[in-house]
């Protein structure tokens, strides 16, 4: 079978026109008619993840954050995302990426975050223009719960050490809108739709301070927010090729550590 095979299923399942206008998802490196012998499955494109493929022997690495989202002058080993290019080049594995087109798909990460923490009733809080049901963010119901309460839950099921919270702590929290990634395009969003809190990550200073007013706001960190976009590309790889061998990578491409 040809790596063409999987790129053609991928863009069936997470179609490109749901991705945002700056965004470069799909398939960005290699020969797609050469024959597929693996797949690997990351968050991220790192020189050990090519490594992972190389000892596995797969060929083709799906991410869900491009390798070349701006335009390139060049490609030279001088530098970290032309050395990761070469050495994709050298030994002979394509890329492909399913990033805002995953994140808009409604079954993507909000909706896999959402599922995490039992979030009930949810919809989609921005709806895609031309898809109303696809879109960016959730938001759904949870059993009222005080802040607190809900924050520990939160650090809990998702094995977190550590959130960043708004100052203005909600006084109940029963209905949640949430964003894998950076969601701070979303607050106001979040607001109109009438939700207690924001989860979602890459927060800045003044975006908590322009919302400290109306909604919480709960910063978990980029990683730790859509992780779970390799569980959703494994199992919807796996689902109809389930005769070539498909990993999630071991390697854990999380640029941040918490001391």
């Amino acid at each position: 079978m040809k790596i063409r095979s999987v790129i053609d299923y991928l863009n069936e399942i997470y179609p490109l026109s749901l991705q945002e206008h700056y965004d470069n998802s799909g398939f960005c490196i290699g020969d797609p008619e050469n024959d597929l012998s693996g797949i690997v499955v990351a968050l991220d494109l790192t020189q050990e993840v090519i490594d992972e493929a190389v000892s596995s022997n797969a060929n083709l690495i799906v991410t869900h954050h491009p390798l070349i989202f701006n335009p390139i002058r060049n490609i030279t080993s001088d530098t970290l995302q032309g050395s990761l290019i070469l050495n994709l080049i050298t030994n002979h594995i394509a890329l492909y990426s399913a990033h805002t087109s995953l994140d808009n798909h409604p079954s993507g990460v909000s909706f896999a975050l959402a599922a995490k923490l039992g979030i009930r009733n949810t919809q989609i809080l921005r709806p895609l223009p031309n898809f109303p049901d696809s879109g960016a963010g959730m938001v759904g119901d949870v059993e009222p719960v005080d802040f607190q309460s809900f924050v520990s839950f939160v650090k809990e099921r998702l094995g977190l050490p550590f959130v960043k919270c708004s100052g203005r702590l909600a006084g109940s929290v029963s209905r949640v809108a949430l964003c894998g990634g950076s969601g701070s395009f979303l607050i106001g969003d979040a607001i109109e739709a009438g939700a207690d809190v924001l989860l979602t990550a890459d927060i800045k200073y003044h975006d908590f301070q322009l919302a400290d007013d109306r909604i919480s706001i709960i910063d978990i960190g980029h990683f730790e927010s859509e992780q779970w976009a390799q569980e959703i590309i494994y199992s919807d790889i796996i689902k109809k090729f389930s005769n070539f061998a498909c990993r999630i990578v071991r390697h854990k491409t999380n640029y941040v550590s918490y001391m």
